[in-house]
């Protein structure tokens, strides 16, 4: 065999990794700082953060809901959001670096999407547990990954590994796709692997497992009290599938594990990262956004960005303040804080899985919203009855509505009329959403004759309705499923991923 294709066993070849060194030997200690930040920017100030890219060598960009250019109808400009792409490739690769630089986007499906029509949208990923189909999932991850890489994307900080542990999971929710450790890594992996045959890189997330805290992260430090051992029974078991798979990218949480290193987050701990290279794992790994409260409350003025280096991490996403991070690791460098050949294998582990993204050659992706057809399968498959007949109609030929935000109630109308059902009058259906001003969370208590979950399934467990069924998503596509099976027109084949009070996995029609 070729030395230079010989596999390093997470995507890229020995070729890619010579070719990075090379490079990362060549470069200044600012070039070096800058490939390791992947910075986020605020609003439509596209030129000026393609400055800013220029100005510190940075790897590249994250784009966020608010940089996504708009049409006067409220979708997204896709002829605009390519050029922004281009501009910003065009400012990574200022520097003459030979590989391209990171485009990343968080597009998970459900509520995590940052882009939304015309491109597919997608039920919530718990949905893939719900259908418990390995295919199914690969596909969409496919689908979903190339009408992103037509857009000039190149990175999706996509799939969540979590394992939820239930209701008093504050952050992950219907984002992890199974309570199930063998699950979550089956499908996770399944829908990385079609995400990568898309062309995007995927960067499964967030080690050492976000579902089995009850703190959300964005706003605090969550502690995972659980012992090394119980980690490796279940929440580390989907990275350890993903590390065997070769898969490129893992990103870590902001949780505080006592049993390596009581107080401090995994993502600036030297002791999760060493389980985590000891595990296998070669390849990149990203921290969590740095600008979230967990960090920013501990490590203030960025002063999180050289300790995460030293500690382990190869890529920092997200920083408050990403001229400031860049200042703080050239002088963690020059003080001796952060030693000079840790800052280099990180760049070099980065440049090297974007040497080898290059090589491969851009996908040419696929058209806007091509995925609709598939987004309808998922939401088919998954579609869960907790409560209530699994065959023949649930409901006469008209219904009520209640719960929701007002598009949910828009989309239930408009699948009822499809399946020959008239809104307005007959048994109550409450759908219920994760709660808010716009959807008051007494709709769960609410009566209804059927109570029907768009998100998470657990609020079903304090109904009393005599059907009871799991959606798992708010789409037009979710809703014709839900709709297909209350006229008895289609199944439901769906089975609980996750315990709902007393009703344990598994649970369904399916």
């Amino acid at each position: 065999m070729d030395t230079g294709s010989r596999p390093l066993g997470w995507g890229p070849e020995q070729r890619d990794a010579d070719a990075a060194a090379q490079a990362v030997a060549a470069m200044s200690l600012e070039q070096e700082a800058g490939q390791v930040l992947l910075p986020n920017f605020t609003g439509p100030d596209y030129e000026s953060h393609a400055a800013t890219i220029e100005r510190l060598h940075l790897a590249g960009s994250i784009i966020m809901g608010d940089n996504v250019p708009g049409t006067p109808g409220g979708q997204v400009d896709t002829g605009a959001m390519q050029g922004v792409t281009r501009r910003l490739q065009l400012a990574a690769r200022a520097d003459g670096r030979g590989w391209p630089g990171m485009i990343g986007v968080d597009q998970e499906g459900g509520v995590v999407a940052r882009l939304r029509a015309p491109l597919t949208e997608w039920p919530a990923p718990m949905s893939y547990g719900a259908a418990g189909n390995g295919p199914l999932a690969s596909g969409a991850g496919q689908a979903m990954g190339s009408e992103l890489a037509a857009l000039g994307f190149n990175l999706d900080f996509a799939p969540a590994l979590d394992v939820t542990m239930g209701p008093a999971d504050p952050t992950i929710g219907a984002r992890s796709m199974s309570g199930s450790a063998d699950a979550a890594a089956e499908l996770g992996v399944a829908f990385s692997g079609g995400m990568l045959a898309s062309g995007l890189l995927p960067a499964v997330k967030h080690f050492p497992g976000h579902g089995s805290v009850d703190v959300d992260s964005h706003a605090g430090l969550p502690v995972q009290g659980a012992s090394l051992d119980q980690l490796r029974a279940k929440d580390l078991k989907p990275f350890q599938a993903a590390i065997s798979a070769g898969l490129p990218m893992i990103m870590t949480g902001h949780v505080a594990v006592p049993a390596l290193e009581p107080g401090v987050p995994a993502s600036v701990s030297k002791p999760a990262y060493a389980m985590l290279r000891g595990m296998g794992f070669h390849g990149v790994a990203v921290t969590d956004a740095l600008n979230m409260g967990a960090v920013r409350k501990q490590f203030p003025n960025d002063s999180a960005a050289p300790l995460a280096l030293a500690a382990g991490a190869d890529l920092l996403l997200m920083p408050a303040d990403v001229a400031a991070a860049h200042a703080a690791i050239v002088g963690a460098v020059k003080s001796g804080a952060l030693p000079p050949e840790r800052l280099a294998e990180a760049a070099r582990r980065v440049a090297t899985m974007m040497s080898w993204r290059g090589r491969t050659g851009a996908p040419a992706g696929t058209a806007p919203g091509s995925g609709t057809e598939l987004s309808r399968k998922v939401s088919a498959a998954a579609v869960t009855v907790l409560a209530g007949p699994c065959h023949g109609r649930m409901v006469p030929a008209g219904v009520r509505v209640t719960g929701g935000s007002e598009e949910d109630r828009s989309r239930f109308t408009a699948a009822a009329r499809n399946a020959g059902i008239s809104v307005g009058s007959g048994p109550l259906v409450s759908l219920i959403g994760f709660g808010g001003a716009a959807e008051p969370e007494a709709a769960e208590a609410a009566p209804a004759d059927v109570a029907v979950a768009l998100d998470a399934p657990w609020a079903l467990a304090g109904s009393a309705a005599p059907a009871k069924i799991a959606l798992y998503g708010r789409s037009q596509g979710a809703y014709d499923a839900l709709l297909a099976v209350l006229a008895g027109q289609a199944a439901a084949p769906g089975k609980l991923p996750v315990a709902v009070g007393p009703q344990g996995p598994g649970t369904g029609c399916g």
